[in-house]
C-alpha cells in the first residue's frame, strides 16, 4: 500500500489530535516515529511531521484536515 502526505503539522501535540481525528473519520493514517526524546520537538527537521494516508484516501484526507487546521486556527490565536 501506497500512502502520500496530506499535510505538515509543525505542533506534534496539533499532529496527534489531527491523527485521531483523522481515523475518526475512518480515514487510516501512518503514526508519526518519534525521535526518541520527550519534550524535544522537531529534533530531525524544522518542517514537523507529516500526516500520511493511504493513495486512495488522500484527497479526502486533505480536505478534512485542512477544514480542521482551519477551525482550530479560528478558535486558538
Amino acid at each position: 500500500m501506497r500512502f502520500q502526505s496530506v499535510g505538515q503539522i509543525k505542533d506534534i501535540s496539533i499532529a496527534r489530535v489531527m491523527l485521531v481525528a483523522l481515523r475518526a473519520h475512518g480515514f487510516h493514517p501512518l503514526d508519526p516515529v518519534d525521535g526518541g526524546l520527550p519534550g524535544v520537538p522537531n529534533l530531525f527537521g524544522t518542517q514537523g511531521v507529516s500526516i500520511e494516508v493511504p493513495e486512495d484516501e488522500a484527497e479526502d484526507a486533505a480536505v478534512l484536515l485542512a477544514d480542521l487546521m482551519k477551525d482550530m486556527n479560528d478558535t486558538h490565536p
